[in-house]
């Protein structure tokens, strides 16, 4: 039996909730996750989805496993609520019953909804992260797999962040995105524009992809990117968006530059795909800037997302 991988979930009837328990519990013993632990998520998971079934009447619920936890993220389009309900009290059409066991049971959770707007409610189960970093793809409606991809890692203190689009859709697109992932991976330390012209060089022999990379240090972005990937910093307001170069990372670069710019501590990096419309700002989504970087990306690939297309989000905040 293969990997556990990520897992999108419809939830629009009774029987998806125990579909997402299932789920949640195959995901986190692959995690390794103690048997209490995947007792709790599992409780959790029954908690969401149970919520977005009777009080949303359909959503989604994303489901992923890493190395010692589990992530869930329930995303409907339903009542919203505002402000969040105590346990135990339900207002009508909205999020209520559980909440409160949610956040127990959780090592943290987070949620963002408004009236009529929906909810997007993310849980962590598991070793903790020490950097807010989070991302979302998912494929375009009757693929299975998704040609969009996103990674990170950290290098001598420096945050670096890759967003990937494969040509088209469905599995060349997929295996292009997974090369590109791997060569970043693998690749040695450098600034963007480096590491640019490293997987450019290592994914030759797939269908080809936009790209782009950010890498942020010493109140510092650099950004370096081919083709058409969003970018954009955001302090408070304030949204600066990031310049990338025409090109198919692969194939076709005719130039590979990188630019700065000024990162204020605390700051909001997103990434995403052409999967997404480009015009939003934090002003049409009160209260989100504030919110965990799992859940803005929920939000943004819930509100966004281009029917015909794959779809991916890659959200930082830097640290305070």
């Amino acid at each position: 039996m293969g990997p556990l991988t990520d897992v999108w979930i419809d939830v629009t009837e009774e029987s998806a909730v125990g579909a997402v328990r299932r789920a949640v519990v195959d995901r986190a013993r692959a995690a390794g996750l103690p048997e209490p632990r995947i007792a709790e998520a599992a409780i959790v998971a029954s908690e969401l989805a149970a919520n977005v079934q009777r009080h949303a009447g359909s959503g989604r619920i994303f489901v992923r496993r890493g190395i010692g936890y589990v992530e869930i993220v329930a995303i409907d389009s339903g009542p919203g609520f505002e402000p969040p309900p105590v346990e135990g009290l339900s207002t009508r059409g909205g999020l209520g019953i559980g909440l409160g066991a949610i956040t127990r049971l959780s090592d943290w959770s987070d949620v963002h909804s408004r009236p009529d707007s929906g909810t997007v409610f993310a849980v962590r189960i598991g070793e903790p992260d020490p950097l807010d970093i989070a991302g979302l793809t998912r494929p375009m409606p009757g693929e299975d797999q998704c040609g969009d991809g996103f990674a990170s890692r950290t290098d001598e203190g420096k945050i670096t962040l890759m967003v990937c689009d494969g040509l088209g859709h469905g599995p060349l697109a997929a295996s292009a995105a997974q090369a590109a992932i791997r060569a970043f991976e693998d690749a040695p330390a450098g600034p963007p524009a480096q590491l640019v012209k490293y997987i450019h060089g290592d994914v030759s022999h797939t269908r080809g992809l936009a790209l782009a990379i950010a890498q942020a240090g010493d109140g510092t972005l650099t950004f370096a990117g081919l083709g058409n990937i969003a970018a954009t910093v955001v302090d408070r307001g304030d949204h600066r968006g990031l310049i990338s170069l025409p090109g198919i990372a692969g194939h076709r670069a005719a130039a590979i530059r990188q630019y700065d710019y000024p990162l204020a501590p605390g700051s909001l990096i997103v990434m995403h795909t052409d999967g997404l419309r480009q015009r939003w700002t934090f002003g049409d989504y009160p209260g989100l800037y504030t919110r965990r970087s799992l859940v803005i990306a929920g939000t943004l690939l819930r509100d966004l997302g281009v029917r015909r297309d794959d779809a991916g989000v890659l959200v930082a905040r830097m640290p305070s």
